[in-house]
């Protein structure tokens, strides 16, 4: 139950929000589930490749995504994956960095959350950007791939943090397209990263089926309030939360 039901708020967030929903996932497995790190992430990131496809769908029948924009982020993400998660191999035993790893990348979205949800919060209200696909360069959308392509694979979490950010500020995308988008690439990485976790030996089935049940019914759940729901209060939330989840991971080292 208890893991059914962080899914389903992981799941949710991540449609709401475009960030996969791992940042929530991992917390609850190494500390809550007392798992290993390198166990963790790996149940971690199949559970959140469900979270992916049914986000991706759902801002895909929106018209949030469109395809050819993305398939330089894509390209350079699935390469970067591969290498990361084969990098895996050697330091899933290493406790303590991987520890400290997991500490730092909450540390950065945490305060990019907070950034974001006091920004909202401060904003009056303002035409929202429209327009169809992630516009810029081919070596810009590959480099933000390949960048973004090291969480999944080393980590075993969501690319959201890196890619709704680079997609919204970098490249100037509507915010709606920014997190359609990024769930659809990361979808890819997800894939690739779950591949090679469950050849790796670091997925129980125990734990990842009823996560997996929350994470896909909260994703769609999740992308539909996007539509409706503003998330500068939430991100602050989740801002704070993550300072905490953050500490805990460094402390723990």
């Amino acid at each position: 139950m208890v893991l059914c039901v962080g899914g389903l708020a992981a799941g949710t967030m991540g449609g709401l929000l475009g960030i996969g929903g791992g940042i929530l996932i991992m917390p609850l497995l190494r500390f809550v589930m007392n798992l290993p790190p390198a166990y963790a992430a790996g149940i971690c990131i199949v559970a959140v490749f469900f979270t992916t496809i049914g986000g991706s769908v759902k801002h895909f029948k929106l018209g949030h995504i469109e395809i050819r924009s993305i398939l330089p982020v894509m390209l350079a993400g699935f390469i970067s994956t591969i290498i990361f998660s084969l990098v895996f191999v050697y330091v899933s035993g290493k406790d303590k960095w991987l520890d400290v790893g997991m500490g730092v990348v909450f540390s950065v979205v945490a305060l990019r959350m907070l950034w974001e949800g006091i920004d909202d919060a401060l904003k009056k209200s303002v035409p929202l950007q429209t327009g169809k696909g992630v516009p810029g360069s081919i070596s810009t959308k590959m480099f933000i791939g390949g960048f973004a392509g090291v969480l999944p694979g080393l980590f075993g979490i969501g690319t959201g943090a890196v890619l709704v950010p680079a997609f919204a500020i970098v490249l100037n995308a509507p915010i709606k397209v920014a997190i359609g988008s990024s769930l659809a690439c990361f979808s890819l990485n997800a894939l690739v990263s779950s591949l090679f976790k469950l050849s790796q030996g670091y997925v129980r089935f125990s734990f990842l089926v009823p996560l997996c049940l929350g994470t896909f019914l909260g994703s769609r759940f999740g992308a539909t309030l996007n539509g409706r729901f503003s998330s500068g209060v939430l991100k602050i939330l989740f801002g704070l939360l993550f300072v905490y989840v953050a500490l805990k991971y460094l402390f723990s080292v």
